[in-house]
């Protein structure tokens, strides 16, 4: 009877992942950089919060932007419109980021004289959730278009971020969305979630949202 190696690819893969993760935030916190891995479906308005982000902090930090698609260069067009600094990374079809590209971008980006860096993941609800890009925090948007059952549908997101905006609030009274609901059900896939309702439209809630990655930052560089 034939011998043979059973080798155990998503455990390997994880495992060199991690440890790659694990290096990087090192390195980052080393130079004082505070990385943000902010995923969420397409179409949720994650460019349009990236912008209003950058638009409120531009004047206190030295901000950097790592944009990540499968293909197309639209969305580092606008963010180098503000005069951020941004990279564009293509993942060939690959539905997520992990740390090994993470780190390509920012070495790419080159990170020793920025404060904050928001790395723009893959819009996608299921992959991205598996792999520590090295990020300092995580954070996630659901749009209120999306629906209020992608807690249910989707919960090992829900449970590896530190951080849930709720966008588009401003459309509220349009959709049958339950945001009591939401909440409810983030809380309890992950108690210490902090969560902010906000709309890049109106500028509900940004100030909030602000003031948390303020916050953050200054815990992350020791100030």
């Amino acid at each position: 009877m034939e011998q043979f190696r059973v080798i155990e690819i998503k455990e390997s893969i994880f495992k060199d992942n991690d440890e790659q993760a694990h290096l990087l935030r090192e390195r980052l916190r080393n130079e004082k950089t505070f990385l943000l891995n902010l995923m969420s479906s397409p179409g949720s308005g994650k460019t349009t919060t990236v912008l209003q982000t950058i638009k409120a902090l531009k004047d206190e930090m030295k901000i950097g932007v790592v944009e990540a698609d499968i293909d197309s260069d639209v969305d580092a067009k606008s963010v180098a419109n503000t005069g951020t600094k941004v990279i564009q990374l293509h993942t060939g079809g690959m539905c997520h980021l992990n740390a090994d590209m993470a780190k390509q971008g920012l070495n790419a980006l080159g990170t020793e004289e920025l404060d904050f860096v928001i790395l723009e993941n893959i819009g996608n609800l299921i992959c991205p959730a598996g792999f520590d890009t090295g990020a300092s925090k995580n954070a996630m948007i659901l749009s209120v278009p999306e629906g209020d059952d992608k807690p249910l549908k989707y919960p090992a997101m829900f449970s590896v971020v530190d951080v849930l905006l709720i966008s588009k609030i401003d459309v509220l009274e349009h959709f049958d969305f339950d945001a009591n609901a939401v909440i409810s059900i983030a809380k309890k896939l992950n108690p210490n979630i902090e969560i902010f309702q906000i709309s890049s439209k109106t500028g509900e809630g940004i100030e909030e949202w602000i003031n948390w990655i303020r916050i953050e930052e200054k815990k992350w560089n020791n100030k």
